[in-house]
């Protein structure tokens, strides 16, 4: 049995209240990303030092004070992942104990309390056990969950606070990008950075993503779908995407960054390095310079790029403007390790191929 301070998952003891009205379901072939949400939500409080027992109710807003700490200082934590629902009915969540672990990490970086492993699980697993009826069951469809802790203190001044809101919210969703399969396009960004090492890029935090809004708004104002990150050293070294990690088809093996103490930690990032294992396609965790992938691009030896993240899973990448000049890849197009590693991985999401290494959590 798991345990948390003593206690059984087994016994971690959430009230649940019920739902007098329940709301509409939405088009399942216009979902969009991020957009509906379903009747419940979790919450947990952390006050006078402690974790309180937990939730489960009707979703609704918060009533904080204006002076709520997370509002001013932006000391908040959360995760991104996803449950399907499978041919044969099962609905499962994908790699959930890797979420748990890189919360708990990303809580010591922003002085959170943890929540431990098996109060990550159980609690997103009861939630969804009552939202079953959410999930949309189409390839390219999922439940995305969003878990998050939110100092809430009201008061001022730069200290850690001393109570917080532990929440999972759920959300029926499509593609992250309008462009779904097809590939997108990126602009390199040489003036601003996304993080630094020392800093808290390998965080999953607020804060990174509110750095990022300035360059992502003059990328999209001029057509692009991302930025593409540099190293915030020397502006040369490719690090990640706005919302994914990245990899690089360089004469028929990825290529994709290592983690620096700025790159995310990306759970579909892990799982693209032992899927390329089980395909047997070379792959090298190493730092490439925009320069190098300019000029492999011109070469033709750079065939494909692809992101790779929870909310978009994989995105081939079909032009990268850098300096005023855009290169296009593969003629645009979907490459054939990309697709390789897409189909593979939808594969296992949705049971249409052997969860050989386990990474599918059933909901019962």
């Amino acid at each position: 049995m798991f345990s948390e301070g003593g206690l059984k998952i087994s016994e971690f003891n959430f009230e649940i209240k019920d739902i007098d009205k329940f709301k509409e379901k939405p088009n399942p072939h216009n979902l969009g990303f991020g957009k509906f949400f379903t009747d419940r939500m979790f919450l947990r409080k952390y006050e006078n030092g402690k974790w309180d027992e937990g939730i489960i109710k009707k979703l609704e807003n918060f009533s904080l004070s204006p002076a709520t700490s997370v509002f001013h200082y932006g000391q908040e934590i959360f995760e991104g992942l996803k449950a399907f629902k499978q041919k044969n009915g099962d609905v499962v969540i994908f790699r959930i104990d890797q979420n748990a672990k890189r919360l708990i990490s990303s809580s010591k970086r922003m002085v959170i309390p943890p929540i431990s492993e098996e109060y990550f699980i159980e609690s997103i697993t009861k939630l969804i056990s009552l939202e079953k009826n959410w999930v949309p069951d189409e390839v390219g469809t999922s439940l995305y969950i969003r878990p998050t802790i939110i100092a809430t203190e009201p008061a001022l001044g730069v200290h850690p606070s001393d109570s917080f809101y532990y929440y999972v919210i759920l959300s029926p969703s499509g593609s992250y990008f309008a462009e779904g399969l097809n590939p997108i396009k990126i602009l390199v960004e040489d003036k601003y950075v996304r993080a630094s090492i020392g800093g808290t890029g390998s965080a999953k935090t607020g804060g990174n993503y509110a750095g990022s809004l300035l360059a992502s708004k003059l990328a999209k104002s001029q057509g692009f779908s991302q930025v593409l990150w540099l190293d915030a050293k020397e502006r040369k070294y490719v690090e990640e995407v706005g919302s994914m990690n990245i990899a690089f088809v360089l004469n028929d093996t990825i290529y994709t960054p290592p983690l620096s103490g700025s790159i995310l930690e990306g759970i579909t990032r892990k799982s693209v390095i032992q899927l390329s294992k089980d395909l047997n396609i070379p792959l090298k965790e190493e730092a490439l310079s925009i320069e190098t992938i300019v000029d492999e691009i011109q070469s033709g030896n750079l065939t494909e790029i692809f992101g790779m993240g929870t909310a978009a899973s994989i995105a081939p990448v079909g032009q990268i403007k850098y300096k005023n000049h855009t290169h296009t890849i593969n003629n645009n197009e979907i490459g054939p390790i990309t697709k390789k590693i897409y189909n593979e991985l939808i594969g296992i999401q949705y049971g249409l191929i052997e969860d050989r290494h386990n990474w599918m959590y059933k909901i019962k």
